[in-house]
């Protein structure tokens, strides 16, 4: 990693579904690469993080309890500047067919819509660098 992506903040919104959860999995994983981590269990727990701590990129699940991801990035674009503006990675086992999903992709812009199923952590974290480093 180069050292302008060293200790960039990633925020991960990820529900925990079982055991070894994919959060915990993408945390390890960010953590080994040299970002600083953070994350949330939903979507309200994580815009509450996100508006806090100001992350370089979210990485937000759709499905979620309390508050669903479209909703928390809709919330997010229109709250400041600086949420208009953050990196959103879409995390989803959702196709992006829907209507509803379709919207929020034209609205509120996430830097990348990625189906969990078709990405693998590696193509994940090279996403990841490759937005931050438009930012450095």
């Amino acid at each position: 990693m180069t050292d302008e992506l060293k200790d960039k903040k990633i925020l991960v919104i990820e529900e925990v579904e079982d055991e070894k959860s994919l959060r915990d999995v993408l945390h390890d994983k960010f953590v080994k690469e040299g970002f600083s981590v953070l994350e949330a269990r939903d979507g309200e727990e994580g815009l509450a993080t996100a508006l806090r701590e100001r992350p370089d990129i979210i990485l937000l699940d759709i499905i979620m309890p309390k508050m669903d991801g479209l909703t928390m990035m809709k919330k997010l674009r229109e709250g400041n500047e600086w949420g208009k503006k953050v990196p959103i990675i879409l995390l989803t086992n959702l196709s992006a067919d829907d209507d509803k999903i379709m919207a929020a992709i034209t609205n509120d812009e996430p830097a990348y819509y990625l189906v969990k199923s078709n990405y693998t952590i590696e193509d994940l974290v090279e996403k990841i660098r490759e937005r931050l480093s438009r930012q450095v």
